[in-house]
């Protein structure tokens, strides 16, 4: 493939974060996790984070106006000309379209829009004991599943581990909600465009991501075949 440009797609969760992390170091591509790159706007307080903070606070979407400029600017930079993974966006479809026409000026397609399937019983388990290194928001532990070496200290930079705002239980349902209202309609819209592919992700970690290089192999393969 000339490129490889991927979208992770998922309930929150699902594991869209590790796989996208492990995908980054095994293809030497740029990870975009909008949440990230929006949290350190909070904690910096950029003009971006400002206007997204009250927005997150309550566990709702982040207004497209603003995650697409955010996107866009990174999409065009030196380091994603060989390909990208984006994880968490686009949560909407006006997002989805606005990432089509953008992909389209730029002459680029989308390889892939990876959905990650998890049951919502396992993703409040998962969620629930989640921990996020407070000097670096990539860094993400599970008490039960990943947990860190010492108690609540990130393994990589002793960083305190904390509970994400949106991983607070009251959040957690809100941010269902949200995906199911309006995520999951990106299903449809990337199955009709015959790019969606589905993992389960009920699996390990290590199990979900020998899956997802199975089926970019894949991929591939196709590609190769057509050319």
């Amino acid at each position: 493939m000339p490129e490889l440009n991927l979208i992770l797609l998922g309930p929150p969760g699902s594991g869209k974060g590790t796989q996208g992390e492990r995908l980054q170091e095994d293809f030497r591509l740029p990870y975009y996790a909008t949440g990230d790159i929006l949290r350190a706007a909070v904690k910096e307080g950029t003009e971006v984070g400002t206007e997204a903070k009250e927005y997150m606070e309550r566990g709702d979407l982040v207004p497209d106006g603003v995650i697409i400029g955010v996107i866009a600017e990174r999409l065009q930079e030196e380091e994603a000309s060989d390909g990208f993974i984006l994880d968490g966006f686009p949560r909407t479809l006006p997002q989805a379209e606005a990432l089509a026409a953008k992909m389209d000026e730029l002459r680029r397609e989308i390889t892939a829009v990876v959905l990650i399937d998890v049951p919502e019983d396992e993703i409040l388990r998962r969620l629930g004991g989640r921990r996020t290194c407070e000097k670096n928001p990539s860094h993400i532990y599970h008490l039960e599943f990943d947990p860190p070496e010492k108690d609540e200290v990130c393994d990589i930079d002793g960083g305190k581990l904390v509970v994400r705002d949106d991983d607070k239980p009251e959040l957690i349902k809100n941010r269902l909600e949200q995906y199911r209202k309006k995520t999951e309609p990106l299903i449809d819209y990337y199955e009709e465009r015959g790019i969606l592919h589905r993992v389960d992700g009920a699996h390990s970690p290590d199990e979900v991501e020998e899956r997802i290089h199975a089926l970019l192999a894949t991929l591939r393969r196709e590609e190769e075949m057509e050319i």
